[in-house]
């Protein structure tokens, strides 16, 4: 009986909230639902994915110039924007002015927040709905803060509260509600799942055909044909968009060829070359500049633009590595703008010598089969997979140095082992004077693991997430914008991420887009994407 009085209350204070919303604001008489809203919004078929700390007003200025449709805020944590209004401002500048986003300009426009209390949520998303299309709620984020802050994919199994939380907003919210979610290993539940979040409410649908697990290393191959399943399933109800896989630019046909889906999303894919919606492969330097200078005429944090230059300039910061850790210190504006024009004058060189010396790019792919492209035009990151690496498994902490020499040299016998008896004691053996001396057994040395940063000799940490070493963990984590690796945390930049104050729920870093096959490297993953 009390918990039916919390309800009616918690309802009537929704009902408040919503009228004042409306009585505030001017919004369509009627709202606009399914197909009905997305042809509003131009049926647009390029979106550009809600990314953590990466698709800023100032990266959406761009993408829509090579040719986005849509494009989603960064992911904001419902509670932190509803109750502190340090975090709106930092991560919605001009809210409380009146000024959404980037204006009229910035449309149409999406935002996302990722919440586990439908009252909350809807008291983020009536802030923001006068300055955007729809909210769209994040139920793929698959990074361990979602799991501690329970939201995200780590919902995927209370089906009845992310019910909750769309009906709310489809109920209360002036404005479309749409949702962004993952796929399950099982098909037939994959599909279930969808119908579920569009019989709550969801007016759009975004499908990431990745598993939670797939991430990082694991990214691995999103699976067109469960997204095709949807697509069949709920396709005629609401519009339907596709996310995974997308490297180039002819990826995108071929995606809503194979899956039958409205429109594409694409996370890095987007954030290595904003141009990936057009078929041109332009020069990065060229978009660097462009970046840089709409960063000047609207306010960007420095964090944002260093991690977009890193991933614009990635294929050259390899080769040019002294600009690399340059980019990685630069503590002002200006000092980017001067290391992106050192650069620019390097490529425009190399550039020009491979052209006089004849050549030729055209028709060129690696051993996979992916195009071979000069470094100095926008490209997709492939990731390397995770080496296997043999586990210990509970309860083998105690294991004799004879089982551990086993797992690390195979089946093969040394020679140190052969110098121990049979109970792993000391052999024995008689000096050519007739004494017994005892022979201890040697260590045996195990092969250091090399930093897999490809740019050092160091060993990397056992618990580095990247498997790294310090300093290189640290420069990949500036470079990705993605602070996930405890043992070589930067605690100044883990804050942003994670606001004091609120144990249920953060902010996230997270972060994919795009892989090759299951047996060749991957590419960087939708992870970024939210």
């Amino acid at each position: 009986m009390a918990s039916e009085k919390v309800k009616e209350e918690v309802e009537q204070r929704n009902i408040v909230l919503a009228a004042k919303c409306r009585a505030e604001h001017t919004f369509p008489a009627e709202k606009l639902t399914s197909f009905d809203f997305y042809k509003s919004i131009g049926s647009p078929k390029y979106v550009v994915a809600p990314m953590v700390d990466q698709s800023e007003l100032a990266w959406r200025i761009l993408s829509r110039r090579y040719n986005a449709d849509l494009c989603y805020t960064p992911m904001f944590n419902a509670k932190l924007f509803a109750k502190e209004e340090k975090y709106r401002d930092e991560h919605w500048a001009g809210l409380k002015d009146g000024l959404g986003g980037g204006g009229p300009n910035d449309r149409p426009l999406i935002v996302q927040f990722c919440a586990n209390d439908p009252e909350y949520l809807l008291q983020a998303a009536l802030m923001v709905a006068p300055y955007c299309d729809a909210v769209d709620i994040n139920l793929g984020c698959p990074q361990h803060i979602a799991r501690r802050g329970h939201y995200g994919s780590f919902l995927m199994e209370d089906w009845p509260l992310i019910s909750s939380l769309i009906s709310t907003l489809h109920k209360h919210l002036p404005i479309p509600v749409t949702a962004k979610i993952r796929v399950f290993p099982e098909a037939e539940k994959t599909v279930a799942y969808a119908k579920m979040v569009v019989d709550a409410g969801a007016q759009i649908l975004v499908v990431h055909g990745r598993l939670r697990e797939m991430k990082g290393h694991l990214t691995g191959v999103a699976d067109w044909e469960k997204i095709r399943l949807v697509r069949e399933a709920v396709g005629h109800r609401v519009p339907v968009i596709a996310n995974g896989n997308i490297l180039y630019h002819e990826d995108l046909a071929r995606c809503m060829e194979k899956t039958g889906c409205h429109g594409v999303m694409s996370a890095e894919g987007n954030l290595y070359n904003p141009a990936i919606f057009t078929p041109e492969l332009p020069q990065s330097w060229k978009l660097a500049e462009e970046y840089l200078t709409i960063c000047d005429e609207h306010d960007t944090k420095l964090a944002y633009i260093r991690g977009h230059l890193f991933k614009i300039f990635r294929p050259s910061l390899v080769i040019h590595t002294d600009l690399r850790t340059e980019l990685g210190m630069a503590t002002t504006r200006e000092e980017l703008w001067t290391i992106t024009r050192k650069l620019k004058e390097r490529l425009i060189q190399e550039a020009e010598t491979s052209r006089m010396e004849g050549e030729s790019f055209e028709g060129r792919v690696d051993d996979q089969g992916f195009p071979i492209l000069p470094h100095w035009v926008a490209q997709p990151y492939f990731r390397q997979p995770m080496p296997d690496q043999s586990k210990k498994e509970a309860g083998q902490e105690g294991a004799s140095e004879t089982d551990t020499t086993a797992t690390t040299s195979g089946s093969k016998r040394t020679a140190d082992e052969a110098a121990q008896g049979e109970d792993g004691e000391s052999a024995t053996t008689t000096t050519p004077s007739g004494k017994v001396k005892k022979i201890k057994p040697k260590k045996t040395k195990v092969q250091a693991n090399l930093c897999q940063s490809g740019q050092c000799l160091n060993t990397f940490s056992a618990k580095c997430v990247h498997q790294r070493c310090k300093g290189c963990c640290r420069l990949h984590q500036r470079e990705t914008s993605v602070f996930d690796c405890e043992p070589h945390a930067i605690r100044s930049m883990m804050q942003e991420q994670q606001p004091k104050g609120d144990s249920q729920e953060t902010t996230v870093a997270v972060t994919v887009d795009v892989s090759a096959s299951a047996d060749a490297p991957t590419a960087a993953g939708e992870e970024k994407s939210t």
